[in-house]
């Protein structure tokens, strides 16, 4: 029931952002975005505290382990700030995506909006799967520690410039499979008849890149959640909240990108920790509030280098 209710309030939210707040194709300004990221964080750090009520009061029975709500809460604010900051490494990714296809602006939000419902389900299947992998596999927190190591000493090898061709991504290839692209179509129609046969636009192809690169980035950011917890509702909770307010923090940052640097730097510091944490689970436990002082202190540290390096950059 807890997660009935859940599922109607996010597609609560997600209904009244589409259907009544974002009716029309429009560009998204800068004011407006830094709002509604507000919102979505608002509304993320006050479910924390329904995290704590649920876990407190153990309703509906879901909290049969009688485990420290405090606790509880921590892990979900934790597994939140992880969650934000890997999903910042994919606006970086997703900026990318829409200048390769020359996406207008104001299609974007649509493209993210839609983006996100399927994220949504593709998550809630991997984080499903992956409680499955630990709950039957002893050696599970090792083979996600692996993979957050890989992650992270694959970003450090990543070259500064990324001339990947988006058109031959697997997303693509498959989409072209099924459905003729039509690349000069970009009036915001996902679909179009040409000659009686129905093409795919450019849009949908798009679409279908950003659905691949955010289960590209799942794979990093789900194993990295379960270093925090493994109650799958709290995984699955942070998860969604942090990737609903992805859209918004996208159009807010999409102009400053290069403004940010060196946060790529932080994002590989949060990795590797939560990476060493799973390894060493065994041997010694790494308090939740660490963990967070820790994943906090990497992300201020390179926004400030960030901001600090671009202020010596503009003086000279």
């Amino acid at each position: 029931m807890v997660w009935v209710i859940f599922f109607l309030f996010i597609f609560s939210l997600l209904a009244l952002d589409l259907g009544v707040f974002h009716k029309k194709n429009e560009t998204v300004s800068m004011k407006e975005s830094l709002a509604w990221t507000a919102v979505w964080i608002t509304v993320a750090l006050f479910f924390g505290g329904v995290i704590y009520w649920i876990y407190d009061t153990n309703f509906l029975n879901m909290n049969p382990k009688n485990l420290d709500p405090s606790k509880s809460a921590i892990d979900y604010f934790t597994g939140y700030i992880v969650e934000e900051s890997l999903s910042l490494d994919n606006i970086f990714v997703i900026a990318m995506i829409f200048q390769f296809f020359k996406i207008d602006q104001k299609y974007q939000h649509r493209i993210l909006f839609w983006g996100i419902i399927g994220a949504v389900f593709f998550r809630l299947t991997m984080i499903l799967l992956g409680t499955t992998f630990i709950n039957h596999f002893k050696g599970a927190t090792y083979v996600f520690g692996f993979i957050l190591l890989y992650s992270a000493f694959k970003m450090i090898k990543q070259s500064e410039e990324n001339d990947e061709d988006f058109k031959k991504s697997f997303g693509v290839k498959l989409l072209s499979w099924i459905y003729p692209i039509d690349w000069s179509e970009n009036q915001g129609k996902y679909f179009i008849r040409k000659n009686g046969k129905l093409m795919a636009t450019s849009l949908f192809a798009t679409l279908i890149v950003v659905e691949f690169s955010d289960i590209l980035f799942a794979v990093d950011s789900i194993p990295a959640i379960f270093s925090i917890t493994t109650d799958p509702f709290i995984v699955f909770s942070s998860n969604i909240f942090a990737i609903l307010g992805l859209r918004n923090l996208y159009f807010f940052l999409s102009g400053m990108l290069d403004k940010f640097h060196y946060m790529k730097y932080s994002l590989i510091v949060v990795l590797i920790f939560v990476a060493i944490k799973m390894l060493i689970v065994d041997f010694y436990h790494i308090d939740a509030m660490i963990s967070l002082i820790v994943i906090l202190s990497a992300l201020i540290g390179g926004v400030m280098i960030s901001i600090l390096k671009t202020s010596n950059n503009t003086v000279k």
